[in-house]
C-alpha cells in the first residue's frame, strides 16, 4: 500500500523531527501533527535552563507556523489531546474528529507524576511544559521561598537557578541516594555533592508527609516532622509515559509503547518515537525507554522513515546520550549506568572541577560520566557505540589523563 497520509501524535521534538525527515526523504503526501498543548512544537531542556532563568527570553519554538504550513506543508491540530486510536479503521480520535492515516507515528511523550493532595493549592508545580516554566519563573522572580520534591535532573536545575537568584532553596530527596536510576549509586552521590558546595540544601533519605497552606501552599511537612517554609513548590518525581489514550487499539503497552529495533509497535503501519517509545537498542541488545533529547530528535525522524517505506525500515541504534547544568558546571552521560564497576579514571569529586567516570560490564565500556569534561564525552560514545574493551577504556583514559599533565605543565611554564 503506497502512504499518501501520515499522522504524528505529539506536537514534541520527536514529532516536528519526524515530521522534517518525512519531508526530507522526498514524501509529498499529507502530514497532520498532533498536539495536545496549544503551543508549536517547541525546546524541552531550556525550560529548566536559560528560560527560567531569563525573564526576558522568548519561547523556544523550533519553527514558525508559516514554516510548518508552507515550508512543510502540515496541518496542525494543537490544543487537542489525542482520545482514542483504532487500527482496524486507521483513525485517530481527537476529541469529536476522526484523522485518517495511512501511517502513523506517536510521539505523545511522558506526563509528570503528580504529589496526591496538592491539586487544591496554588504554587505547587511540576515542570514539563512551557506553561509550567512561565509560572515557576514567575514564582521564582517574586523571590518564592522554595521546595524542590525530588533530587533528579529537572529538579535540580530549578534548584540551582533559583539558588544563583540568591533565594531560599530546599531540595527533598526520598532516597537516600538521588541520581541512582541515571548514573548509579556511587557517582550520584558524588554529583549530588555540588548542591552543598554551592549552598543548596539537600535533605535526602526522607518523605513529604504533607503540602499544607490556605488555598497556596505555605509549606512542606517531612516525615520526621520538620517543616519548611514555602511559597513555591517543584514536584519532580517522575514521569509516565502517555499511553492512556491508546487502551483498546491494540498496541502493545508496558512502561511504554513496546517497539522493536526498527520502532515499529507491531500492529501495521504503526511506529512510535522519543520518551514515550520502549524498544530494542541494538548497540546493547537490551529493551530501553529513554527520556532525553538526543534520543527524541533521533527517534523521531528514524520511525517517520520506517513508517513511510516499512519495507525499507532500518534499525535504530544508539549510544544514550544526556546532559544537565546544574550553578557553572556542566554534568553529561554516555550509555548506561547498570555496571559490574564504576571507576573514577580522573579528577577529584570531593572538589571542584573537572572529573570523569568509567562504567565497566564484563570486559566491556558500557558508559561514562563526566562533570566540565565536554573535550572528553562524545570519545566514549564513540568508543561504546564500537565495542571498546574495558582495557582499552583505561588505556585511553590514562593517554588523555598524560596529555592534560603535559599541557598544563606547558602552560605553568610559558
Amino acid at each position: 500500500m503506497t502512504v499518501r497520509s501520515l499522522v504524528v501524535v505529539g506536537a514534541s521534538l520527536a514529532g516536528l523531527r519526524a515530521v522534517e525527515a518525512a519531508r526530507k526523504a522526498g514524501f509529498d503526501g499529507s502530514i497532520t501533527l498532533v498536539g495536545a498543548e496549544p503551543h508549536l512544537p517547541y525546546d524541552r531542556p531550556p525550560l529548566s535552563k536559560g528560560f527560567l532563568a531569563a525573564s526576558d527570553d522568548e519561547p523556544p519554538h523550533f519553527r514558525t507556523e508559516e514554516v510548518l504550513r508552507d515550508e512543510l506543508g502540515v496541518e496542525l491540530v494543537l490544543g487537542e489531546a489525542a482520545t482514542g486510536l483504532d487500527t482496524d479503521r486507521r483513525v485517530v480520535r481527537v476529541g469529536d474528529r476522526e484523522i485518517g492515516y495511512d501511517a502513523l507515528v506517536i510521539a505523545t511523550g511522558c506526563r509528570l507524576r503528580t504529589l496526591p493532595g496538592t491539586e487544591h493549592l496554588a504554587g505547587v508545580h511540576g515542570l514539563r511544559t512551557l506553561d509550567d516554566s512561565v509560572a515557576v519563573r514567575s514564582a521564582l522572580e517574586a523571590g518564592a521561598r522554595t521546595v524542590v520534591i525530588g533530587a533528579g535532573f529537572i529538579g535540580s536545575e530549578v534548584a540551582a537557578g533559583a539558588t544563583r537568584r540568591g533565594l531560599d532553596v530546599t531540595i527533598v530527596e526520598a532516597l537516600p541516594t538521588p541520581l541512582v536510576r541515571a548514573t548509579g549509586t556511587a557517582m550520584g552521590a558524588a554529583i549530588a555533592g555540588l548542591h552543598e558546595r554551592n549552598g543548596t540544601r539537600l535533605l535526602c533519605g526522607t518523605g513529604v508527609a504533607a503540602v499544607e497552606g490556605d488555598g497556596r501552599v505555605e509549606r512542606v511537612v517531612l516525615d520526621d516532622g520538620t517543616v519548611i517554609p514555602a511559597d513555591l513548590v517543584v514536584v519532580g518525581i517522575g514521569v509516565v509515559p502517555s499511553t492512556q489514550w491508546l487502551e483498546g487499539s491494540g498496541v502493545t503497552i508496558d512502561d511504554g509503547i513496546v517497539c522493536d529495533e526498527t520502532l515499529w509497535t507491531g500492529v501495521p503501519r504503526v511506529y512510535a518515537a522519543g520518551d514515550v517509545a520502549s524498544w530494542v537498542n541494538p548497540v546493547f541488545g537490551t529493551r530501553q525507554r529513554m527520556e532525553n533529547w538526543t534520543a527524541a530528535a533521533e527517534q523521531g525522524a528514524a520511525a517517520a522513515r520506517n513508517a513511510i517505506a516499512p519495507d525499507q525500515a532500518k534499525p535504530y541504534a544508539t549510544v544514550p546520550y544526556f546532559w544537565s547544568d546544574w550553578y557553572d558546571d556542566r554534568i553529561q552521560f554516555v550509555g548506561v549506568p547498570d555496571a559490574d564497576e564504576v571507576l573514577l579514571v580522573d579528577g577529584d569529586t570531593e572538589t571542584a572541577g573537572r572529573w570523569v567516570a568509567l562504567y565497566r560490564r564484563g570486559d566491556r565500556l558500557v558508559g561514562a560520566l563526566t562533570v566540565n569534561g565536554q573535550t572528553e564525552i562524545m570519545k566514549y560514545r564513540v568508543m561504546i557505540a564500537k565495542g571498546a574493551s574495558w582495557d582499552d577504556a583505561l588505556a585511553h583514559a590514562e593517554r588523555r589523563r598524560e596529555l592534560a599533565l603535559v599541557k598544563a605543565g606547558a602552560a605553568a611554564g610559558a
